[in-house]
């Protein structure tokens, strides 16, 4: 995870924790404090959800993003090597001419 996300995580945490510990000591009937829990537990559940979900998409539109990075730069190697290929092939095809030529100049003068 990444460090805002860590932070998001660490406050939310905070969060329900204060919030439930402000409920135990705050004087109210047991049944009305194990209500604010209940209710309290559910929205920080809610908010985690949430959370995750965004976290998910961050990932998934990160990993698209670089995949079409990915292609992208392969593709331009491809192309460079490709081109590469083709002068060092033009290349040859000049020196093996010139070998032939000077082979037929040999074999004309013996």
């Amino acid at each position: 995870m990444s460090n805002s996300s860590n932070t998001v995580v660490g406050l939310l945490a905070g969060t329900v924790i204060g919030a439930t510990l402000g409920i135990l000591f705050a004087p109210d009937k047991g049944i009305n404090t194990r209500q604010r829990i209940s209710d309290e537990a559910l929205a920080a559940k809610d908010k985690i959800a949430e959370r995750a979900v965004e976290l998910k998409d961050q990932v998934s539109s990160t990993m698209v993003d670089k995949k079409e990075s990915l292609d992208t730069q392969l593709e331009s190697v491809v192309s460079n090597v490709s081109h590469k290929a083709e002068d060092v092939i033009t290349t040859l095809e000049k020196k093996l001419k010139e070998l032939k030529d000077k082979n037929k100049k040999l074999q004309k003068t013996v």
